[in-house]
């Protein structure tokens, strides 16, 4: 079984939602960097939008998810969905690494939350995929699962065996990666 499977910005599309059921079962946990159900007034609406079926497709995995609040996310969302969404940042431990998670409206690569070199910072919001370290914290960004930018195709990530990906949700093939340095 891989470690994380990571996910970011649904935004109520069904189809990234049916995606992510498919690749769950595969990992360890989800990890969800927010907007979960709601699209937001300067996005379009996604294809395949339908929040009310992403619903159930999310609680069903609720054993596994890990997640924080995204900026179109609200107390409403809370009521309908059986797991913590409610939280600006939240921390998640693998073997080797301290991965430290957040949306990106207030917590991103300009503004890092505190965090000790080494740690992994996971966010959203920008729809584009990004993996760089800096300052001895990596910084990554899975892309959105549908609503894509930046010429991106629709993508997720992994991290597995010290490495990060991001991946194309359509056929699972790499965008990019980086391996994280041993901290031995």
């Amino acid at each position: 079984m891989k470690e994380f499977l990571i996910v970011s910005d649904i935004h109520g599309a069904l189809s990234a939602a049916q995606k992510i059921a498919e690749l769950a079962p595969s990992y360890r946990y989800v990890i969800m960097l927010g907007d979960a159900l709601y699209h937001g007034p300067r996005n379009d609406l996604p294809s395949s939008y339908n929040p009310k079926a992403v619903i159930p497709l999310l609680n069903s995995l609720r054993n596994k998810i890990v997640a924080v609040r995204g900026n179109c996310d609200a107390e409403v969302d809370q009521m309908v969905l059986s797991f913590p969404i409610m939280s600006t940042t939240a921390l998640i431990q693998s073997e080797e690494r301290t991965f430290i998670m957040s949306h990106g409206h207030i917590y991103n690569e300009e503004n890092l939350p505190p965090m000790a070199d080494g740690s992994v910072f996971l966010y959203g919001h920008t729809h584009i995929p990004v993996i760089k370290e800096e300052n001895g914290i990596v910084i990554f960004n899975p892309g959105s699962v549908s609503i894509p930018k930046g010429g991106y195709p629709a993508s997720y990530g992994e991290y597995d065996k010290g490495c990060l990906k991001v991946l194309s949700l359509e056929d699972g093939s790499e965008i990019f990666s980086f391996a994280l340095k041993d901290q031995s």
